[in-house]
């Protein structure tokens, strides 16, 4: 902080920032950080050279490093934040690396490969007096904001049933052919870790905490190590029952969650992200195959419209991190569905329901996700409890 000189005005130096890994994600921080003249963008790390100078060419980033921690060695003063948008193998040691160095970290989906992971990089943060926020977009945006106030007031009634489908499709030879896509050790697990934990971030901002889980798992059509395809009943803390579904295999892609509630229905469908368009709010009706009743005021949705997406995430990231307070939501809160796909994992794995209890702090399951080095497939292609004996490391 400075003042200038006869004057009450305060400045406030802009936060130093680098990103760690420049893929196609590295885009959307790098966009969204160059529309905030509270930010300079000042490092960025990757090995692969040609990638890396490209990105920061287009960005005007003067620092270029092969690796997190030639970035942090070089730098005469560590940044304020750094962005991690690498694969997901990598969160954790380079989270603790930051953190340690002094720098607050914005992660990207997912945050770590195991629950003990995350509570290990929560406790670092903790202790050096850092943050460290999780990138999970479909929680932001204003109308998504509303109709989770609309449930948490119970002015949507109480929540019954619902659904949450990811359905989206990756080919082999383009998507699974990235070397760290697929396997258990790199990316920690399939498309419910890789694609489908958006959409349960997103039902578990809209339901809160979930109570017990039953799942299968099945690798259907790609060559990967992981799942392609699985399915679970979620049953939440408030009693809402939920159907989710995820695969790769989708040639119709989309990305739909709807919940039923004593008072209407509630669905938003989208592929990457959405907006007011994306929701419905539906009364129930007056009387069995009635029209349905008239919607109430409180329900229309703000007229004042803004997406999902990195730009809402991180200008409240950001905004919590120069006044020095909590996370705000859409960025706090990653256990939640890091459990739950733990959860499904351990479900099909295990052949029997799994609840909270069953992840409790001690338990093995919060070690990383259950995979086998066997084929994962019997006759109806389930993984099976017994191809799934190994845990990750």
């Amino acid at each position: 902080m400075t003042e200038t000189a006869g004057s009450t005005t305060t400045v406030q130096d802009a936060l130093r920032v680098a990103i760690v890994g420049t893929g196609a994600i590295a885009h959307a921080h790098a966009r969204v950080l160059a529309t905030d003249p509270r930010v300079t963008l000042v490092a960025v790390a990757d090995p692969n050279p040609e990638v890396r100078d490209a990105f920061a060419d287009e960005y005007a980033v003067p620092g270029r490093y092969a690796d997190l921690d030639a970035l942090l060695a070089a730098q005469v003063d560590v940044p304020d934040v750094v962005h991690l948008c690498t694969p997901p193998g990598l969160h954790r040691d380079q989270a603790v690396a930051a953190l340690r160095a002094g720098a607050h970290v914005v992660c990207e989906k997912p945050p770590v490969l195991s629950l003990a992971d995350l509570d290990a990089v929560l406790a670092v943060a903790d202790e050096v007096g850092r943050r460290y926020a999780v990138v999970f977009q479909q929680r932001t945006g204003t109308a998504v904001g509303h109709v989770q106030r609309l449930l948490a007031d119970g002015e949507l009634g109480r929540p019954l049933v619902g659904v949450c489908h990811t359905l989206w499709y990756r080919k082999q030879e383009d998507y699974y052919a990235v070397p760290w896509r697929g396997r258990w050790a790199t990316e920690g697990g399939g498309p419910l870790l890789g694609l489908g934990i958006h959409q349960l971030d997103l039902l578990g901002f809209l339901l809160g905490e979930w109570a017990e889980v039953d799942a299968r798992a099945f690798r259907l059509a790609r060559d990967v190590e992981t799942e392609d395809t699985s399915t679970a009943t979620v049953r939440f803390a408030n009693g809402a029952v939920v159907s989710v579904l995820t695969t790769a295999l989708a040639p119709r892609q989309t990305s739909y969650v709807r919940i039923d509630t004593t008072l209407g229905t509630v669905e938003v469908e989208h592929l990457y992200g959405h907006d007011a368009r994306s929701w419905r709010l539906t009364p129930a009706p007056d009387r069995t195959g009635g029209d349905p009743a008239p919607a109430p005021a409180s329900w229309t949705l703000p007229s004042d419209d803004e997406p999902s997406g990195h730009t809402p995430l991180l200008r409240a990231v950001y905004d919590a991190l120069r006044d020095g307070g909590p996370l705000p939501a859409v960025a706090a809160e990653p256990h939640r569905s890091l459990e739950l796909v733990t959860a499904i994992y351990a479900s099909a794995a295990l052949g029997r329901p799994v609840t909270k209890d069953d992840l409790a702090p001690g338990s093995t399951l919060r070690d990383g996700f259950l995979h086998g080095v066997e084929d994962l497939r019997d006759t109806t292609g389930a993984l099976t409890p017994a191809a799934l004996s190994r845990r990750t490391t």
